[in-house]
């Protein structure tokens, strides 16, 4: 005589069990709402660049080397950047980013390098000092500025930029200057999209400067 089976347990015998599965679950979908959010806002930005002439494209730094070269995912930017001023949109290239912790490197002359090498010779302003998005735009407004700057292209990946519109908006920096966008496809950004390293760390700088009032 087979012997009577015993009731199955639940998978959380514990209410903080069921309180932190709850709590990643959340999680995890807040995190895959705002990826997507930044997914569609990229597509939009690529499909619409920018239309009128400005004084400067800023173009925003990123890590200055990837497996000893230079990081593509920050030349590609530097391309874009070129690109408007051969297209005669910009009159001039800013390079924003300061020193990479990661090799020593500082970005923006990285960025000026690359643009030398590609055959820039067009007039150029290095900020090498900021270490984050929000210190890009802070520590270029008075470079801008001392320039005679008045209407600014702002350059970065696709994934970068709806982070980036905010903290225009929020700083005040659309007020001092006119912006407008531009998405660069990177090398980084056609192979990988959104799955890339940076991209899948946007949601998390977006709830990091969320939390510290610098987007709304």
């Amino acid at each position: 005589m087979s012997r009577p089976r015993s009731p199955r347990r639940p998978w959380f015998r514990r209410p903080w069990q069921v309180v932190l599965f709850g709590g990643l679950l959340a999680g995890a979908l807040a995190y895959v709402a705002i990826a997507a959010m930044v997914w569609r806002h990229a597509e939009q930005v690529l499909d619409n660049p920018p239309q009128r002439p400005a004084d400067a494209a800023l173009i925003l730094g990123n890590r200055a080397y990837l497996d000893g070269k230079p990081n593509p995912c920050l030349t590609g930017r530097v391309d874009t950047g070129i690109a408007l001023a051969r297209a005669g949109l910009v009159r001039q290239l800013v390079y924003s980013g300061g020193v990479d912790t990661e090799d020593g490197r500082i970005e923006a002359e990285v960025m000026q390098q690359h643009a030398n090498a590609m055959g820039y010779t067009g007039p150029a302003l290095l900020e090498p000092v900021s270490s984050s998005t929000r210190l890009n735009l802070a520590l270029s407004t008075p470079l801008l500025q001392a320039a005679g700057v008045r209407s600014v292209v702002v350059v970065s990946e696709p994934y970068h930029l709806w982070r980036i519109e905010r903290l225009v908006r929020k700083s005040g920096f659309d007020k001092t200057f006119d912006v407008q966008y531009a998405a660069a496809p990177t090398s980084c950004w056609r192979t990988w999209g959104m799955l890339f390293k940076g991209a899948l760390r946007e949601p998390a700088a977006i709830v990091n400067n969320a939390g510290h009032g610098y987007l709304f």
